[in-house]
């Protein structure tokens, strides 16, 4: 004869006891089931609040009120810096960087002395000199364009919608 075996409810888990005990026995349909509340000190180890020992924060920098001072804290006016850079700025930088960079080995006996500042030039006129001693941009070296996610669209005509031979404006169709 086979014995019918079944997990006990109160072993692992919580059941009610007095006056919720009888509450459960009446309202319940299958009132020998578990109740789904596992007992703390037999799954937790080690149990819920059961350390001695208490939580210290670690001391840094930004514990010390000396060297952390509020306003290098105080993210909501950490504005962006600004960065200008003139025209006579950025024609001298694109004058200097047009050229092919060849740095020679020194010398012992030669000391590093700055070359000579070149005369501010207009940002027109240092185009038109880096442009004239070499072309920029070429056939096979095309300037920059902005990566786009989509097909750029480029017109073609299409057949003509029927019209009136006579028409004013006949519509013209592109796709």
């Amino acid at each position: 004869m086979a014995s019918k075996k079944a997990a006990e409810s109160t072993l692992y888990h919580l059941s009610p006891q007095g006056f919720w005990k009888k509450f459960r026995e009446v309202v319940a349909v299958n009132p020998e089931i578990s109740t789904g509340l596992p007992i703390a000190s037999v799954n937790r180890r080690p149990q819920p609040a059961s350390r001695p020992e208490l939580y210290s924060t670690p001391a840094t920098k930004a514990s010390d009120p000396a060297q952390n001072p509020y306003w290098k804290r105080d993210v909501r006016r950490a504005y962006p810096q600004l960065s200008v850079v003139t025209q006579s700025e950025l024609s001298s930088f694109l004058i200097e960087h047009s050229g092919a960079q060849t740095i020679s080995a020194p010398t012992p006996d030669s000391s590093d002395v700055p070359t000579a500042l070149q005369p501010k030039l207009d940002l027109s006129e240092a185009i038109t000199t880096i442009t004239s001693v070499r072309k920029v941009y070429s056939d096979s070296k095309l300037p920059p364009v902005l990566p786009v996610p989509y097909k750029r669209w480029i017109p073609e005509q299409a057949p003509d919608a029927p019209h009136d031979e006579h028409a004013y404006f006949p519509m013209s169709l592109y796709r």
